[in-house]
C-alpha cells in the first residue's frame, strides 16, 4: 500500500529518507528513534536514538536482557506507541507524528500484535475475540464470523469457538491471540515473547505457525529468547540499554 503522495518532507533531515522510501524492498524505516518514560524524578530512555530498516517479507528477531527496551522498540515499529522524537515510515506512510486516532486506524489494518500475556477480552468468546478487530474495520458480520471460524480451525480450535478465555489453556489463548492478530490480514506481524509462558507442545505449534507465516511472505518482528524462533530469523538484533548492540544477518 505504498503511496508517495502520503509522504511530506518538512524537515531537511528527512530528505535522506526520500531515496530509501523509493526502495521497494523496505516496508518500515525508523530513523533516530527516542522513547522516554518518566519514573518518579528519573527519565528512562527505553529507546535511545535507534535507526532500523525492515524489508518486505523479512523475519526479524530482537533479543536482549530484561528491561533493555525491546518491547518499546517493537511498539514503535508497529504503531502501538509514538516516539518522543525520530521518524517512522510504515509502508510509505509517516506514522511517527500521527495523532492517536489516526494511528489506531492505521494499526488496525496494517499491524497484527501478539502479546506475551495474550490480552484477550475476558467477556468475549474465542470467536468474538477474533472478530473484534474485523468489526472495528467495518467488515460485514457474516464475513467476520466466517473468517473467525476459518482462522480458529487453522489454529486447531474449531471446537473451542464458544469458550471464554478463562476456559482455555495458555497455549489455546495464545492461538486465539494469533488468530486475532491475523484477522484483518495485516502485512506486518509483531510478537512479544509469544512462546514465553507456554508448554513445550504449544511452543512448537506456535513456532510452526510462524514458519508458515514466514513462508507466506508476512513481515515478522519478534521479541524472543526462544532458540527455535531465532533459527527462523533472517536477521537477529541484539538490543540493550535502548540501543542496537549488534546485528546478525543471513542466518538461514
Amino acid at each position: 500500500m505504498k503511496d508517495d503522495t502520503l509522504v511530506e518532507f518538512k524537515d531537511p533531515n528527512e530528505n535522506n529518507l526520500a531515496e530509501e522510501l523509493t526502495k521497494t524492498d523496505l516496508i518500515i524505516i525508523g530513523k533516530d528513534l527516542v522513547k522516554n518514560y518518566e519514573i518518579g524524578d528519573f527519565i528512562v530512555k527505553a529507546v535511545d536514538g535507534v535507526s532500523l530498516n525492515v524489508k518486505f517479507g523479512e523475519f526479524i528477531v530482537i533479543k536482549g536482557p530484561s528491561g533493555a527496551g525491546k518491547t518499546s522498540l517493537l511498539n514503535l515499529l508497529g504503531g502501538l506507541d509514538s516516539p518522543n522524537s525520530g521518524i517512522i515510515y510504515n509502508q510509505g506512510v509517516k506514522i511517527s507524528d500521527m495523532d492517536q486516532e489516526s494511528l489506531t486506524l492505521f494499526r488496525l489494518m496494517n499491524s497484527g500484535f501478539i502479546f506475551q500475556n495474550y490480552n484477550l477480552i475476558s467477556t468475549l468468546t474465542a470467536e468474538e475475540n477474533v472478530m473484534f478487530p474485523m468489526n472495528l474495520s467495518g467488515m460485514k458480520l457474516e464475513e467476520q464470523r466466517n473468517r473467525a471460524v476459518k482462522l480458529l480451525k487453522e489454529m486447531r480450535l474449531g471446537d473451542r469457538r464458544e469458550h471464554l478465555p478463562f476456559q482455555l489453556s495458555a497455549g489455546e489463548q495464545q492461538r486465539v491471540a494469533i488468530a486475532r492478530a491475523l484477522s484483518n490480514d495485516p502485512p506486518v506481524i509483531l510478537a512479544d515473547e509469544p512462546t514465553a509462558n507456554l508448554d513445550k507442545k504449544s511452543s512448537q505449534f506456535i513456532r510452526d505457525l510462524f514458519n508458515e507465516l514466514k513462508n507466506g511472505e508476512k513481515t515478522i518482528i519478534v521479541v524472543t529468547h526462544d532458540d527455535d524462533l531465532i533459527a527462523l530469523a533472517d536477521k537477529v538484533i541484539l538490543f540493550d540499554q535502548g540501543n542496537i548492540i549488534e546485528q546478525e544477518r543471513d542466518l538461514n
